[in-house]
């Protein structure tokens, strides 16, 4: 009985997280340049009960080289606004998670930012497309620290998220172009390693067998700055994971995941306020190999399926996830 009663609330939950993205679809939503990954690992390697240690490495390849306006594509832009060309974002995450029992849980995540940008800068129809300026960076981004608790039920399938994200990146206009004609100038300050702001991470996940050969995660997350720098300031992001996993392949894991991902503008007077809001929304495939009981390896492909976009910004035709995960 209790199976199958989670089983109708796992399905109704990821019904409403599907109903969410088409009602989505159809209201005004934003989208941002510069979202990094919105896919939950957790989903992918699945939600463990076990008390201990583990650690996760994980790459995220976002290359951001289409110009978006509104829910389609553009050629250019109007004159006067800048004329952005693209930004290749990596991103190599080491996280450490300690559990002491199944229900009390904490993680520390460090990110390594490899960021290339180029700008044709400010657009003049009139004139020749100038030389491209650019910029490449390659430095510690801003860590968090979330902390989970999942002793709601007796099967720890339901928990609570609540953790801070540092500013521990380089941000402001520490990172300048470093080549083009306006080399020596900052880069952006939403393209620089960190926001500066100190943020407040809520979370809630719910994971649930729906039959013998399928599991069902809805992953939810909202993050706001609540102490900022440099007159800039990151808008607020929630992202909806829904998965599903087939479970009846020994070793092999084969999932898909639908993720949505939605960021308010950023404002402030160094913010780029009418080019940084909007919402994603992602098609994730994805498998996961169990290569020992303690180690997994995992890897997604994001696809996106809808956006609309403020203003005119670069987004990706897709995104690449590649993760490996040991537990001791």
């Amino acid at each position: 009985m209790l199976l199958t009663s989670g089983c109708v609330v796992a399905r109704v939950i990821l019904a409403t997280s599907l109903g969410g993205v088409l009602l989505l679809a159809q209201g005004r939503v934003y989208a941002c340049a510069t979202c990094g990954c919105s896919l939950s690992t957790d989903a992918a390697t699945g939600f463990s009960t076990e008390a201990g240690w583990r650690l996760n490495l994980q790459y995220d390849y976002i290359d951001q080289d289409q110009l978006r306006h509104g829910s389609g594509a553009a050629s250019v832009v109007p004159d006067g606004n800048e004329f952005e060309h693209q930004t290749r974002n990596q991103y190599i995450t080491a996280s450490l998670s300690y559990a002491p029992n199944p229900r009390w849980k904490v993680n520390l995540q460090i990110p390594y930012v490899i960021r290339d940008h180029s700008t044709y800068g400010e657009y003049d129809s009139s004139l020749p497309l100038p030389e491209l300026t650019t910029s490449h960076s390659a430095s510690l981004g801003d860590v968090r620290v979330i902390g989970s608790y999942q002793g709601f039920l007796p099967t720890h399938n339901l928990g609570v998220e609540l953790g801070i994200k540092f500013p521990s990146g380089k941000y402001g206009d520490a990172v300048q172009f470093s080549g083009g004609p306006d080399a020596g100038a900052p880069l952006d300050t939403s393209l620089q390693p960190g926001t500066g702001s100190t943020d407040v991470i809520l979370g809630a996940y719910y994971y649930q067998a729906l039959s013998q050969d399928y599991d069902g995660v809805l992953h939810l997350r909202y993050q706001w700055p609540v102490r900022t720098r440099f007159d800039y300031r990151p808008g607020n992001q929630f992202n909806i994971s829904a998965g599903l996993r087939y479970m009846n392949m020994s070793d092999w894991v084969p999932q898909l995941q639908l993720n949505i991902a939605h960021r308010d503008r950023d404002t402030g007077v160094n913010a780029d306020s009418e080019n940084s809001a909007g919402t994603f929304v992602y098609l994730s495939p994805g498998i996961a190999y169990a290569a020992s009981k303690q180690t997994q390896v995992y890897g997604l492909v994001q696809l996106p399926i809808y956006h609309e976009l403020d203003g005119w910004q670069l987004a990706p035709r897709w995104t690449a996830t590649v993760g490996i995960s040991h537990g001791f």
